[in-house]
Order: structure tokens, then C-alpha cells, then sequence
């Protein structure tokens, strides 16, 4: 009777085994949200310098395909954190713009891919509705401006959200995660104003990117725009200093 019994518990304890073995590698408890798979992506086809390798994306696209279905059927829970929320909608964004590029090369701009006047409804490539998130339409503009700039006072989202640009702060090469999120913010806003090809800062003037001007209101709170680029900036800035804008270049971000 014993033996029949043991014997039972080890068929149970195989077949939930197999069970567990045969979930998809993104298989992934809601309030724990696993983001490896892009980081691997991540890690293989973007430099440290930003440039990405859209020809790589394209060999690996059933990956990159994989990590946004992911994305798009496991939206955000109620029993998120913050720092948790905020990684996902930035790898979202990330993802679906990298996605976006993909499906559409060779491109030479982001900006090419804008609507036609023939469809008024639709502004620009950024407000049109093309991806599903928990079965919802959605668009970048959405998650940008809707989700991370209406729900979370965070201005270093916009060192991370990457608009597949030369001028735009660069896509980094690894995953937001909860757990990192508050010093990955921190190391892309410092290469961002530091980087004399995006932003040019002397301590009595100061050229910075259209970023700062599209979206002033969100550095501007309980603060000059000066006094947040010093968060960052290596070269302080004077208070009386003169700031201007740079022009943007919106050439697709690519490896050459």
C-alpha cells in the first residue's frame, strides 16, 4: 500500500514538473514583470553608443515578436509598483518603436512612416493606433503621454523613451527594470547632457536639445530648467545663463 502510494506522489510530482518546465519562457506572475527577453535582444543589437542594429532585429524578429506579444498580453496589474509600472511602459515603447522600424525597413526617418493627409484622423506615426495592449488599440503617443507623463512625475522618462533618432537620447542596451530603474533614469539623463552631439553646455550658455523646450513643463516643477540640467549636467551652468535650443535630427538611429 505504501509503495502504491510513493509511487502516486512521484507521478504528481512529475507531471506538475512537466507542467512547469512546458510555460513559455515569459511566463511571469503579474506583480513581478520579467523583461530578460529584451534585455538579450537588447544586449545583441544596440551599442553602447546607442546605434542599433535593425538588420540584427530583422534575423531575430520571431524573438522580437515574442517579447511584444508579451508585452501586449500582460498589461500592467493593480498590485504594481511604480518603478515596476514605469520599467513596462518604457520597454513598451522601446519595443514597439524598435518593432515599428522593423516592419516597415528600410527606412531612412521615423518620420517617414507618418500617415498620409488622406487619413486626418491620424496626425503623425506616433498617434496612430497599430498595437494591442491587454486588447486595447494603442499608440506611442499614448504611452508616452497619456500613461508615463499624466501618471508619474518623472521627467528622466524622457531620457528613455527612444523615438529611433540621431537626436534622441540613446536606446539603452538593457531592459528598465523596477529594481535598477531609479539609477538607469539617473546614468541616461547624465549621458544625455553630456553628450556634446545631443546638447552643448558652457557655464554662460547652453544649447540643449528640443527636448527641453517640446517638454518644458515637466522639468520646469519647483524648478528652473537650469537648475534641472544641473542635476546632470558636468558643466554647471550660471543661473543668468542664455539657453537655446538645438535643432533635432531625426535620421534613423542606425548602425552604419
Amino acid at each position: 500500500m505504501r509503495t502504491r502510494i510513493k509511487n502516486i506522489l512521484l507521478i504528481v510530482l512529475l507531471f506538475v514538473l512537466g507542467c512547469s518546465n512546458s510555460k513559455s519562457t515569459f511566463a511571469n506572475d503579474a506583480s513581478s514583470p520579467n523583461h530578460n527577453a529584451w534585455t538579450a535582444l537588447l544586449k545583441k543589437h544596440v551599442r553602447e553608443d546607442g546605434l542599433v542594429d535593425y538588420k540584427g532585429f530583422i534575423k531575430d524578429k520571431d524573438k522580437l515578436n515574442a517579447y511584444a506579444d508579451y508585452i501586449s498580453n500582460n498589461p500592467p496589474a493593480s498590485g504594481w509598483t511604480d518603478e515596476e509600472k514605469i520599467a513596462y511602459w518604457i520597454n513598451a515603447y522601446n519595443v514597439f518603436t524598435v518593432k515599428l522600424i522593423v516592419d516597415n525597413y528600410p527606412v531612412k526617418s521615423i518620420k517617414d512612416l507618418n500617415p498620409t493627409l488622406s487619413i486626418p484622423t491620424i496626425r503623425s506615426i506616433w498617434t496612430k493606433e497599430w498595437f494591442k495592449i491587454g486588447g486595447e488599440d494603442f499608440s506611442l503617443d499614448r504611452i508616452e503621454h497619456k500613461i508615463l507623463r499624466k501618471d508619474f512625475n518623472e521627467p528622466r522618462i524622457h531620457f528613455a523613451v527612444n523615438c529611433a533618432s540621431i537626436s534622441c537620447p540613446i536606446l539603452r542596451n538593457e531592459a528598465y527594470t523596477a529594481e535598477k530603474l531609479d539609477q538607469q533614469l539617473n546614468e541616461q539623463a547624465t549621458i544625455f547632457l553630456n553628450d556634446t552631439s545631443r546638447n552643448m553646455i558652457e557655464s554662460k550658455k547652453a544649447r540643449v536639445s528640443k527636448i527641453f523646450s517640446w517638454f518644458g513643463g515637466d522639468f520646469k516643477k519647483d524648478q528652473t530648467l537650469i537648475e534641472f540640467l544641473n542635476k546632470y549636467s558636468k558643466v554647471k551652468i550660471d543661473t543668468k545663463a542664455k539657453v537655446r535650443f538645438m535643432d533635432y535630427n531625426w535620421k534613423l538611429n542606425e548602425v552604419q
